[in-house]
């Protein structure tokens, strides 16, 4: 069984995150269930907003016929969606080990509060949901097996870096971010708005995971008429922008330790964007002033890339070597639609077959424990803790 590492998988929140965690006078202001009578979807409201659970959010164990975007409610999935004791027996009995989980209702880079009128309001819903990630979540397994990811306060990168540091404190090993503030209406990455976020990490030590579809201009809608298949086909074009964006802007340049990871973009279209970046970045570098370390230096120094399923890219030594060995990461994107979860190890198997032993296990799970100074739980733990 292959020991796996995932650093991408997703956690659709129980119904008490906020509701146990806010002061009194925060309750019925920050994000809580309201159940639709007629149909029992999940309905979160909050002051100002509310977001319906989507069907599409929490596949695992459906058949593909039975996906879609329609509301749903906790009894249309799978306990290990929101509950994490039931989440450590799904993927330790797929030998997934150790996983990194973004959040759901705060967004996959944790910009949903960003939105909040009421920016106290939001820094405390900020703060809730980071203490049940560390007290609550991560604590529904076994020792190694989920990893504290902490989300920030977007919209103020001083009060971020005080959160991390107070998550660090507390057992926190990774940010999770989103890939471009601009869209937002924040500052870029190419301002120094963002530098006390990026010193926090570095001086922690910690990864900065940004997902796609959390900022980046992205693929659009190129044919309105076409299904939603064509949109999933393209969102690597995220990550594509977001990591080409980051490689040629100053942030690695002078935070050189950044370590930068980047969930579900896939690994196939990286040495041909690296070619790219670095064509482009000599032959216009007279002119726009942008000169010295290469952009695919930044990459294999700072950067990460994750696979779910891409056998080719995997195989092809060329690409593990424009890339770097040890630059790759394996992820699960449990319970959402690429998951291969519950066949976890017959897809990993068409991914590793054939590929020599020592890089297989750098991809599946030893690079991960090194970016984030982690070690993964023992595969038997929990059959040992029933024993």
């Amino acid at each position: 069984m292959y020991k796996l590492f995932s650093v991408d998988d997703h956690i659709m929140e129980p119904p008490k995150v906020w509701d146990d965690r806010v002061a009194r006078k925060y309750l019925g202001r920050a994000p809580h269930v309201v159940a639709d009578p007629k149909t029992g979807a999940t309905d979160w409201v909050w002051e100002g907003g509310n977001r319906v659970s989507a069907g599409m959010f929490a596949v695992a164990g459906k058949k593909p016929e039975d996906w879609n975007f329609n509301p749903i409610g906790y009894d249309d999935m799978i306990p290990g969606c929101y509950d994490s004791k039931q989440r450590a027996k799904d993927f330790l009995s797929n030998g997934i080990c150790a996983s990194a989980a973004f959040p759901t209702l705060p967004g996959f880079g944790g910009q949903a509060f960003a939105s909040f009128e009421d920016k106290e309001l939001a820094g405390v819903c900020v703060e809730a949901y980071n203490d049940f990630i560390i007290d609550e979540w991560c604590k529904g397994g076994p020792e190694g097996l989920f990893v504290p990811m902490v989300i920030g306060k977007v919209w103020d990168p001083v009060a971020t870096a005080k959160e991390i540091e107070r998550c660090v404190k507390k057992g926190a090993h990774a940010l999770c971010w989103v890939e471009n503030p601009v869209s937002m209406g924040l500052p870029s990455y190419w301002t120094n708005h963002w530098d006390p976020v990026w010193a926090a990490v570095q001086d922690a030590d910690i990864p900065v995971c940004m997902h796609i579809g959390t900022g980046s201009v992205g693929a659009g809608n190129p044919s309105p008429e076409a299904p939603d298949t064509l949109y999933i086909a393209l969102s690597y074009i995220n990550a594509m922008s977001a990591s080409m964006n980051l490689a040629m802007s100053p942030v690695c340049r002078k935070f050189e330790k950044l370590k930068l990871v980047f969930a579900e973009g896939g690994l196939g279209w990286v040495p041909a964007a690296l070619e790219r970046a670095d064509f482009q970045w000599v032959k216009h570098g007279a002119w726009t002033k942008l000169t010295g370390t290469l952009p695919s230096e930044i990459v294999r120094r700072n950067m990460y890339f994750c696979m779910i399923q891409e056998p080719w890219a995997f195989h092809t030594k060329e690409v593990r070597d424009a890339i770097g060995e040890d630059h790759i990461f394996w992820e699960s994107d449990y319970p959402h639609a690429d998951t291969p979860w519950p066949h976890t190890q017959a897809a990993a198997k068409v991914m590793f077959d054939g590929v020599p032993t020592e890089v297989v296990e750098k991809a599946a799970y030893k690079n991960a424990e090194r970016v984030f100074n982690w070690k993964v739980a023992d595969p038997n733990a929990l059959g040992k803790q029933a024993a």
